[in-house]
């Protein structure tokens, strides 16, 4: 038995990828985000991330008028008057451009461009192309990780007498960052580094003894950066999204590094036993993925694992070779589980999901913020997928709060239907 594959025509309902600006410039403290766009790109990131009282955000727009679409001003002089003022202002490491749809369609030279600008001011200008065009809500930060790979720096070590190290890739918390490296620390593995790095400063120095492996399952072309033009080696893993997910991105970790992982059944069964109150709930529970954020295969498998019955996968855009070990997870959850292989869509057409919805009539459906709405108003329960974008989900400590997202529409409706029982009592 093979999973199911199927491929529609819809576009992509998700979230735009420039958003990825909301969590990166937080992350790399000494950047400065510059997004070149229409007033709409504007808007969205006005409302997206909402507005900061406190600090005044390291990111801004280059707002594309009519004159500069139809090509009558010179892009060059006002996108350096725009970064000298950025450099004066904030003085950051590195300034980020972050290419949207408007830019992809009159095929401004943002490559060639921040070449020779950044020679002038004497400031590193990174450009990641994360429009909505071509890439989904999270392949943003793919885009932008991508291109800092050709920025780090290669090893000074000996090559013969190098070591084996290990960089992770993908942008979590701090606190996530940590619990990770603590994890694998116990293993006796230390991490060498993260991409992103704190700051821009800090990158991880990449070459052919550099082992690299994901912490989030969107980050295909990253993969393909690092291996094709660092020569690093990719650790295939499921990812490290619940338990079950994280012992074995930390047990594909230690073999590569020929260390033997120890006591790590006993941890993943502890944590198994701190969710059995969410368990219990969810259990022979249903939930559909209409698709947004590229993390549906890892949460399908865990939730599949918890207890519940996946009806559809559906996904923006799906990797094969990088999810490959995530795939194999899944198929075998499933087998192990004796539950039926869920349907994998990609770029799935939302009016057939509907229609399907209505056929299978999930428990819970997971969906973008768009669907949501119109989905409660039909009487389905939703979940908003960008809430497991924004939360902390990887690793052991974190599972917890995958299932508070998931069962809190399940326990919202187990309310409801007591008060109304009571109701009836009463009168």
């Amino acid at each position: 038995m093979n999973l199911n594959f199927e491929c529609e025509t819809g576009n992509y309902h998700t979230f735009c990828p420039i958003s990825c600006v909301a969590w990166l410039y937080q992350k790399i403290e000494d950047s400065f985000f510059l997004v070149i766009g229409t007033k709409t790109c504007g808007y969205f990131l006005q409302n997206a991330l909402g507005v900061m009282i406190f600090a005044e955000p390291r990111y801004a727009m280059a707002e594309l008028e009519e004159s500069d679409i139809s090509a009558q001003l010179n892009d060059y002089l006002e996108l350096k008057r725009l970064c000298l003022k950025i450099k004066q202002d904030r003085n950051p490491s590195v300034i980020v451009w972050i290419g949207t749809c408007t830019t992809e369609i009159i095929k401004m030279d943002l490559e060639g461009i921040a070449l020779k600008l950044e020679k002038e001011i004497f400031l590193p200008i990174v450009v990641a192309r994360a429009n909505g065009l071509d890439y989904a809500f999270t392949q943003g930060e793919d885009t932008v990780l991508s291109a800092l790979v050709q920025r780090c720096p290669k090893s000074h070590q000996d090559q013969d007498k190098a070591l084996k190290r290990l960089v992770l890739f993908g942008s979590v918390s701090n606190t996530v960052a940590n619990q990770l490296t603590l994890e694998l620390k116990k293993h006796g593995i230390q991490v060498d580094g993260w991409l992103p790095s704190p700051t821009y400063t800090e990158l991880p120095s990449l070459d052919h003894n550099v082992f690299v492996c994901s912490v989030n399952p969107f980050l295909s072309r990253t993969a393909t950066t690092l291996m094709r033009r660092r020569k690093c080696q990719l650790i295939s893993a499921p990812f490290p999204i619940g338990p079950d997910g994280t012992r074995h991105w930390i047990e594909k970790i230690c073999h590569s590094f020929n260390r033997n992982p120890a006591y790590l059944n006993e941890r993943e069964n502890q944590v198994w036993e701190k969710l059995s109150s969410y368990l219990n709930l969810m259990k022979n529970k249903s939930v559909f993925f209409m698709g947004d954020n590229l993390l549906e295969i890892s949460l399908a498998r865990f939730l599949i694992r918890c207890g519940m019955q996946v009806y559809e996968i559906g996904i923006p855009y799906l990797d094969k070779r990088f999810q490959a070990a995530e795939l194999n997870l899944l198929k075998q959850t499933c087998i192990e589980m004796n539950c039926p292989f869920p349907r994998i869509v990609e770029k799935p057409d939302n009016y057939n999901q509907i229609q399907r919805i209505r056929e299978f009539q999930p428990d819970l459906v997971i969906t973008g913020m768009g669907l949501a709405n119109p989905l409660e108003a039909r009487g389905i329960n939703t979940k908003w997928s960008v809430e497991f974008t924004f939360a902390q989900i990887h690793g052991f400590s974190n599972a917890q709060d995958i299932l508070e997202l998931v069962t809190r529409p399940l326990r919202r409706n187990l309310n409801l239907n007591m008060d109304r029982l009571n109701e009836q009592f009463v009168l």
